[in-house]
């Protein structure tokens, strides 16, 4: 960085005077104010570029009382889901001038309450809590001090906190409807092992197989949410008594794993076992993988949670509750019907 007079970084009023403008109209300048006319905001813009000035952010989360900053609290970046919600929520406040701190807890709740705290000491303008993990009285002290939202989870219970979620009810009963349809009747379900995301999948799965007249059918295998879990889940269906022609997994990870276990058993996809995910995570859209799965629309998700959280922050804070977004079915490569006669 270029050196102000006597070696010293270059400042405001360095600034003011290289442009010949007062310090407080380099202070509207650098916020964007329409209260300058254009040639001196050039002026002020050229000399800032020739001294190489860096606003100090400190000084201007004093002045301003922001620090132009969101907490961004998940439980595990290893999972591709997150991606397309993170964007959403970045596509908002990246045009904002809002910088995300991501925090991420793997479920530990240590972590977690670890970060939560580092929310509050920075501060941050304001957080958001993405994905499945469990409530502590640190995030529930934070929720109450900070304009908070919630994004893709159905676990926090957090007064006048709002929630935006895709409906996870309707989405799995999509995933089962549409392998009915295709004739399958021994449908089994990858199901999570914790968390109200994976409870409310699960319980469409068995809701619907009934309402389908295939309650006598339903098969629930549970795993973590990981491509692991989801293999070694397979295999023990698929190595067991009543192989079924279909699995509906409660995430693309989970799919994915299921295929490979198929393939090691020698099962054709689709031909001998069809296969339905959940997230329509880049993982499905691979040619190779090709998997149907449900679109939980994780993009506009996180970018409604992000337009709620500046809302709060500007004091516009509406009221809580669940916002559900629609899920759609994508249709791929790993589901046809069925081909192996079964039965029992």
């Amino acid at each position: 960085m270029p050196a102000a007079r006597g070696g010293r970084p270059p400042t405001i009023r360095s600034v003011a005077e290289h442009a010949g403008v007062s310090k407080s109209l380099v202070s509207l300048v650098l916020r964007g104010s329409p209260r300058v006319s254009e040639a001196r905001r050039r002026a002020v813009l050229d000399a800032v570029r020739e001294l190489g000035y860096r606003p100090n952010a400190t000084a201007r989360h004093l002045t301003e009382r922001r620090s132009h900053t969101v907490g961004v609290l998940l439980n595990d970046l290893r999972n591709p889901w997150f991606v397309e919600c993170l964007e959403g929520l970045n596509s908002v406040f990246h045009a904002h001038d809002l910088r995300m701190f991501l925090g991420d807890g793997r479920l530990d709740r240590r972590t977690d309450e670890a970060l939560t705290q580092g929310f509050l000491e920075l501060p941050v303008d304001g957080m958001v809590l993405v994905g499945t993990m469990p409530e502590s009285a640190v995030i529930a002290e934070a929720a109450a001090t900070l304009p908070t939202v919630v994004a893709s989870s159905r676990d926090f219970d957090l007064p006048g906190v709002p929630v935006f979620a895709n409906d996870d009810r309707h989405g799995a009963a999509l995933a089962v409807r549409h392998l009915a349809d295709l004739g399958h009747r021994h449908i089994a379900h990858l199901a999570g092992s914790f968390g109200a995301v994976a409870r409310l999948r699960r319980e469409s799965y068995e809701q619907t197989m009934r309402a389908h007249g295939l309650g006598e059918h339903i098969r629930v295998e549970r795993c973590d949410l990981t491509e692991e879990g989801g293999y070694r889940a397979a295999v023990r269906l698929l190595t067991g008594p009543r192989r079924p022609t279909a699995l509906f997994a409660v995430n693309d990870m989970a799919c994915v794993g299921a295929l490979s276990a198929a393939e090691e058993l020698g099962i054709a996809v689709p031909g001998e076992l069809s296969l339905v995910g959940y997230d329509n995570t880049y993982l499905a859209r691979i040619r190779h993988l090709s998997l149907t799965t449900v679109d939980n629309a994780s993009h506009e998700v996180g970018r409604n949670a992000a337009k709620a959280l500046l809302d709060r922050i500007a004091g516009r804070a509406d009221g809580a509750g669940e916002h559900l977004l629609p899920p759609e079915l994508r249709i791929r490569s790993s589901t046809a019907p069925p081909t192996r006669l079964t039965t029992s």
